[in-house]
């Protein structure tokens, strides 16, 4: 499998699904919500008021980590990615094109006045048990320095 090959089916993974937990924060504290996966960018967006409780810890401390994942009755077909990376708000030109895609692929949102974030994830393995029990496929972001 190529290094592209991973993240290709990484993808096509999280395009499917729509529910992240994000938890973060000290004391740590877990949320979940609903996202958009931008393949372009390797990023979660997601609708979120700043006064939740995670969302006052997103803002003091932007290091996260969390987990998507379906609910399949049988171990063999279990699938599923953890990630750990970084949460921001995002302000302008960045947040009319989440809102966009978010209100696109959930359009009860439209009606909803919440910012959006960014989850940028450093890391993404995903297990899959359809290729094998206890497949995982992993992608790193890379350092844009180098």
């Amino acid at each position: 499998m190529s290094d592209s090959q991973p993240l290709k089916a990484i993808t096509r993974y999280l395009q499917k699904q729509h529910v992240l937990s994000v938890c973060g924060g000290d004391p740590v504290w877990c949320a979940n919500c609903f996202y958009v996966f931008n393949a372009e960018k390797v990023a979660f967006w997601l609708m979120s008021e700043e006064s939740t409780r995670h969302g006052a810890q997103f803002v003091g401390d932007p290091r996260v980590a969390g987990t998507v994942n379906g609910q399949p009755k049988s171990v063999l077909l279990i699938k599923g990615v953890q990630y750990a990376g970084r949460i921001r708000l995002l302000e302008g030109e960045e947040k009319e094109q989440a809102r966009k895609a978010y209100i696109k692929r959930f359009p009860i949102a439209a009606t909803v006045s919440a910012p959006l974030w960014e989850i940028l994830p450093d890391e993404l393995k995903m297990t899959d048990n359809a290729l094998g029990f206890g497949k995982k496929l992993h992608w790193l972001r890379q350092d844009e320095t180098q």
